[in-house]
């Protein structure tokens, strides 16, 4: 009886240590992040088309995110239906960055905000800091505009502990405007200046939708600032991939310019492990009208 006793409790702390090993390699240094531009949702547009209404595709939205088990999730375009259901599958996850509606003059519907919501795991990170700023010449005006920018844009940040290890990392969110160059230029200029606050070794990871290629001045601009990298082409090396935004159709989509506008961009001490653009679908329906692009980092 005693030696059964003993095989029973050998073989609880066997596995209690498989746990907790499996926890630890969870743990081990690899952060996970994507980047999801999820579509704003109610679009007269898309009425006619089920498969691009938010609520038939919403699930295959989160499903496609937890797919990728990130711990880090950055999303565009999140407006109140989106965030509220996000909120309820995401339980997990601690959201940043829905800040409204003192700023917005609608509180129901799309009227040009939408947010970068910041998406973080509970288990994994102690929050240590947050904010946004409004990519204008008053920043600390909600809404504010500049440089002929089409619609009010900002970045939101969170700084973060991982409970684990005790590194600190930081990350920002920012959808770029669609429509003018100048703005785009002028946006992701003052991001860069904002972010050279922080000492160069600092992890800083840059999510989003810069609504610009590989070519453009914007993206140039990044790669002259001393150094931020690219997650995917450290990966899979520098050129153009192809498209993100698709328009729903996927690869049937055949756009005047192939080009990639949602990138995750990195400087401090990060080493990539993997980056993958994520084409999912199911039949004919797509969780967006964006690939999200998914990375694994460690900190050096």
């Amino acid at each position: 009886m005693f030696r059964r006793i003993l095989i029973i409790a050998g073989v609880l702390l066997s596995l209690a240590g498989t746990a907790e090993a499996r926890k630890k390699a969870e743990y081990g240094g690899a952060h996970r992040v994507m980047t999801c531009n999820i579509r704003i949702t109610g679009l007269e547009a898309d009425a006619p088309y089920p498969e691009r209404v938010w609520e038939n595709r919403r699930d295959l939205c989160v499903e496609t995110i937890r797919s990728r088990r990130p711990d880090i999730i950055c999303m565009q375009e999140v407006i109140y239906d989106s965030y509220a259901y996000m909120k309820e599958k995401l339980r997990d996850y601690v959201p940043y960055g829905f800040a409204g509606p003192e700023m917005d003059p609608y509180t129901e519907g799309y009227h040009f905000i939408g947010k970068n919501v910041i998406f973080f795991r509970r288990d994994r990170y102690e929050f240590v800091s947050a904010g946004c700023y409004w990519l204008s010449e008053t920043p600390l005006i909600g809404g504010s505009c500049s440089w002929n920018t089409t619609r009010a844009r900002h970045c939101n940040w969170v700084r973060l502990r991982d409970k684990r290890s005790g590194r600190e990392l930081r990350v920002l969110d920012v959808h770029l405007d669609h429509k003018s160059d100048e703005a785009r230029r002028e946006q992701i200029r003052m991001v860069m200046d904002e972010c050279a606050q922080y000492a160069a070794d600092f992890p800083q990871i840059l999510c989003g939708d810069f609504n610009a290629g590989i070519d453009s001045a914007p993206i140039r601009y990044i790669r002259t600032v001393d150094g931020w990298r690219e997650m995917y082409e450290s990966v899979h090396g520098p050129g153009e991939t192809g498209f993100t935004a698709h328009a729903f159709k996927g690869g049937e989509y055949k756009p005047k310019k192939s080009r990639r506008i949602d990138f995750i961009f990195y400087r401090g001490d990060v080493e990539v492990r993997e980056a993958e653009i994520v084409r999912d679908r199911k039949g004919a329906m797509y969780p967006s009208d964006h690939y999200f692009l998914f990375s694994e980092f460690t900190l050096r």
